[in-house]
């Protein structure tokens, strides 16, 4: 019997492309991406061979978040473009076959928003309780304090903000910009549904990546969270606001709205390590998200109380085989999906975090990321110029200040306040987990021509022969090493071999997209092993991948460990592999990955 979670859906099979539009093609020479811009490369996009994409929020917003701050849900941030230029992207994204996701963000606005505007007024304003607003507390000196300790996901400060007018805190859990909307509220939840998500449903948009989907439900007693950080007032607390106790009642009243659209859903769901509250959001019987985002692979190698309390590359291989395994568990003898995703918008890039990325290595083990990705089980998300081999930007030569993200900004600041400006030792320790760990190198602009000025980001407008500007980000500093055009041609660079990838990901979709998932020799700290098993065992596929600069020789799984039953023999045979010569059969390159078939 063939389990639901395996039944064949276009989204399962699908390899969907992020995009973040400040960072992806400038069309009119002003420094910054916008829609037109998207617009301009979607027969680039399409060539991929992917099947959708995903827009991140390009919504009007004063851009404190990089638009994860709205201030108008209807409308379109300027600088990306109009309202007009939105539907057109929308309508020529389906003339190429291709479906469009959009970012919603509803777990909170912009305080520019006109219902925070609004709300924040007055304590009689008709809108005071569409927001979360609470009295101080008082110490027993008489000292004002927040209504509990949690901490901000922004700079380690309290996630409460003393409003003076009205004389109350309102709660953010990100930025003091972003406040947090009261779900409690029925009228709240029904404005949300329909400036947010049906508005654009109405306009043909097929989906959405939903921002922190398991944060709309609070506890209402607002408990402090456990003390981890004994140095500090705050404390991490995401175990504490997330999975609030009605956040299922709330995604089935946002599900019957998508689902009269036929709109796919792919949850962003942070500090869930409970395998069966994550399959409860995702389980077909539940109808109330199609897939979710894990964190437990690109998150490794964090610190413990905060993400940049860490040394780079601070993880072994046997700890990625454990992320992984976490989320392709979801789906073995379960009626629930999962997702393959190793970037996005708020990830440094993975071939600096987990592979080598000097020029002798970086392609290597861009390709070797690239299959791991592909063999995955799951619907599959590429980032932007993840499929060029992007690298994060070097030490030397783009300094702390060119980080803009409020996240790394933030951090360095909170560092130099705790212990000092001068502090080298302290500030280089800072910068070093920044250069590893980093939002801003998932933002830094692609550059389309390592010939042109600024690495062709404004391309189409430099073409047209106007002066452009230089990009709101500083460029990075290889582009002229790594960029579109100089792989277009080239059979053997990073975007050939994600083509081909994605190619043969969906012509063997039964074992790699919807088969099990059965790691291998799980403590080499070397080689990572796993076989792909499709429903019923009609078919199998072992996976051998070197994660380090060295040959390695690796030893072929006995029968019983590829699914045969004891006695049996197994054949293997190499169908796929990162490196063009064929090599020993018993030895890897470095960062030589290869796919095999198994047979009796």
């Amino acid at each position: 019997m063939t389990v639901i979670g395996r039944d064949k859906k276009w989204w399962k099979e699908a390899a969907i492309y992020q995009i973040y539009p400040a960072s992806f093609c400038d069309s009119n020479g002003d420094g910054i991406g916008d829609l037109p811009g998207i617009t301009s490369k979607l027969d680039y996009i399409a060539s991929l061979g992917v099947n959708a994409i995903w827009v991140c929020p390009m919504y009007d917003s004063p851009q404190i978040d990089m638009g994860y701050d709205i201030a108008n849900y209807e409308d379109v941030y300027r600088p990306y473009g109009t309202l007009e230029d939105m539907e057109t992207l929308i309508k020529e994204t389906h003339a190429r076959g291709m479906r469009i996701m959009l970012d919603l963000v509803i777990n909170h606005t912009s305080d520019q928003h006109a219902w925070f505007k609004e709300s924040r007024s007055s304590k009689d304003s008709p809108k005071r309780d569409w927001y979360i607003w609470k009295p101080a507390k008082y110490s027993e000196t008489g000292e004002r304090m927040p209504p509990n300790n949690w901490r901000s996901n922004f700079g380690g400060n309290s996630v409460w903000e003393w409003d003076e007018a009205t004389q109350e805190y309102y709660l953010h859990l990100f930025a003091v910009e972003q406040p947090d909307l009261n779900w409690e509220n029925p009228a709240t939840r029904k404005a949300i549904y329909a400036s947010a998500m049906e508005f654009w449903l109405d306009r043909g948009v097929d989906g959405f990546r939903v921002d922190t989907v398991n944060m709309y439900s609070k506890r209402q007693d607002y408990p402090d969270a456990p003390i981890t950080d004994p140095k500090a007032v705050t404390q991490p607390a995401g175990l504490v606001y997330c999975n609030g106790p009605r956040m299922h009642e709330f995604l089935s009243e946002m599900n019957e709205i998508l689902s009269r659209y036929g709109a796919i859903t792919v949850g962003e769901l942070p500090c869930t390590p409970d395998m069966a509250k994550v399959i409860k959001y995702v389980s077909a019987k539940e109808k109330q998200l199609d897939m979710v985002f894990q964190f437990d692979l690109v998150d490794v190698g964090f610190g413990k109380t905060e993400k940049f309390e860490t040394t780079p590359r601070n993880w072994t291989l046997p700890d990625i085989k454990a992320a992984v395994e976490m989320t392709q568990s979801i789906i073995r003898g379960t009626d629930a999906w999962t997702t393959s995703f190793i970037e996005n918008h708020d990830q440094a890039r993975s071939v600096s975090r987990f592979t080598d990325d000097s020029p002798e290595f970086r392609v290597a083990g861009a390709k070797l990321l690239a299959m791991m990705e592909s063999c995955l089980s799951g619907t599959q998300y590429i980032y932007q110029g993840q499929e060029i081999g992007c690298v994060n930007t070097p030490k030397v030569g783009y300094p702390p200040e060119n980080y803009l993200d409020i996240d790394s900004s933030q951090y360095y600041q909170l560092v130099k306040e705790r212990f000092g400006a001068d502090n080298k030792e302290e500030l280089d320790r800072a910068f070093s987990a920044m250069q590893h760990l980093a939002r801003d190198h998932a933002r830094v602009p692609i550059a389309w021509d390592g010939k042109a000025k600024y690495g062709g980001f404004s391309e189409a407008a430099i073409k047209a022969g106007k002066d452009v500007a230089e990009p709101w980000m500083k460029p990075h500093p290889f582009a002229g090493e790594i960029n579109v055009a100089s792989q277009l041609d080239d059979p053997n660079s990073v975007l050939a071999f994600w083509r081909k990838m994605l190619a043969f990901r969906k012509e063997h979709a039964a074992v790699l997209v919807y088969g099990d998932y059965k790691g291998l020799q799980d403590n080499n700290k070397d080689t990572y092993m796993f076989v792909k098993e499709a429903q019923g065992g009609s078919q199998r596929a072992l996976i051998v991948l070197n994660f380090t600069k060295e040959p390695q020789t690796w030893t072929a799984p006995s029968a019983a460990e590829l699914g045969f039953q004891e006695g049996d023999s197994a054949k293997l045979t190499r169908v796929f592999s990162t490196h063009d010569d064929r090599g020993e059969e018993q030895q890897l390159q470095p960062f030589e990955g290869r796919v095999f078939t198994i047979s009796s």
